[in-house]
C-alpha cells in the first residue's frame, strides 16, 4: 500500500432486512476502534432497503453510506431503477458499479455501465468501479485484455480529474464465494495493468474484491498496487470486517 488512503467497502448484497441491518451495524461499531477512521474509510454497502436504517446507525461513527448500483438515468419511467438524487437523499457517497453479478444477472453491458460512472460523477458520488475475469477467460490468459478493456469502457469520456477521485475493485469473477483468490502478487499485477489502462487511474484507489478475508487481508494489502478491498462475505461478520480495517490501517501505518 502506499500514499493512497485505504478503503474498505462491505458489500452486503442481497442479505439483512432494515431491523437486522442496524444490529450489524451495531456489532461493526463495536468492533472497530474509532480511531481506525483517521487512517482508513470504511464502507456499508447495505442493500436499497436498508440504507435508510443504516444510514441512521452509522450517524458519527465515522463510517461512510455505500450503494449496490445505481441507475444510469436521472428520472422517468425506470420501473425498480434508483437514480443518484434519490441515493443521496441517504447520504450515500459510494456507489459499486458494474459488480460481476450485475453484469451477469442484469446482463448490464459496457456502455451502461459508463452512463452509470457518469451520473455518479455528476452527483458528486465516488463510483466504486468493478471488473474481473470468468474462470474461462482466466483459464485462457485473457486477464489482462479482459480487465483493461473492461476499465477502459468504464471511464470513456471521463476527465482525468474524476478519474482520480473515483475508486476502482478487481473482482476476479472465479474467485468470488470460491474461498480461494489471487496470490498477492498477481491481484497486484492485475491492478498494476487496470493503472495504466487510464490515465488517471494511477492516482485512484484501487481495491482486490476477489474473497479478501481476515486470513489472506496482510499479504493482499502489504502489496503497494493494492489499496484496500471490496468485501463480500466477510463483511457480513463484524469481527471479521474488523479485522480487514485493521489490517489496512496497519499497513499504512506500520513503517
Amino acid at each position: 500500500m502506499t500514499h493512497r488512503r485505504p478503503l474498505i467497502a462491505g458489500n452486503w448484497k442481497m442479505h439483512q432486512t432494515a431491523a437486522s441491518a442496524g444490529v450489524l451495524v451495531a456489532e461493526i461499531c463495536a468492533a472497530i476502534p474509532p480511531q481506525s477512521y483517521d487512517d482508513v474509510d470504511v464502507v456499508l454497502c447495505p442493500p436499497y432497503t436498508a440504507l435508510a436504517s443504516v444510514a441512521q446507525a452509522i450517524a458519527g461513527s465515522g463510517l461512510h453510506l455505500g450503494a449496490q448500483d445505481v441507475s444510469a438515468h436521472e428520472w422517468g419511467a425506470y420501473t425498480a431503477q434508483i437514480s443518484a438524487p434519490m441515493l443521496l437523499e441517504f447520504g450515500t457517497r459510494y456507489v459499486i458499479v458494474g459488480h460481476s453479478e450485475c453484469r451477469a444477472y442484469a446482463r448490464q453491458q459496457d456502455e451502461e455501465i459508463n452512463a452509470k460512472v457518469r451520473r455518479c460523477l455528476k452527483h458528486g458520488l465516488i463510483p466504486i468501479v468493478a471488473v474481473g475475469e470468468t474462470h474461462e477467460e482466466h483459464a485462457a490468459g485473457k486477464t489482462h485484455e479482459r480487465v483493461t478493456g473492461q476499465i477502459r469502457e468504464a471511464f470513456a469520456g471521463v476527465e482525468i480529474g474524476d478519474v482520480e477521485r473515483a475508486v476502482v475493485a478487481y473482482e476476479p469473477v472465479w474467485a468470488i464465494g470460491s474461498g480461494t483468490s489471487d496470490t498477492p502478487e498477481e491481484a497486484a499485477t492485475v491492478i498494476a495493468a487496470i493503472r495504466s489502462a487510464v490515465p488517471g487511474l494511477e492516482r485512484a484507489r484501487c481495491l482486490y474484491g476477489g474473497s479478501m478475508k481476515p486470513e489472506n487481508a496482510a499479504a493482499l494489502l502489504a502489496q503497494p498496487q493494492i489499496d484496500g478491498g471490496l468485501i463480500g462475505g466477510a463483511s457480513l461478520n463484524a469481527q471479521s470486517f474488523a479485522q480487514i480495517v485493521d489490517h489496512a490501517r496497519k499497513a499504512i501505518t506500520t513503517p
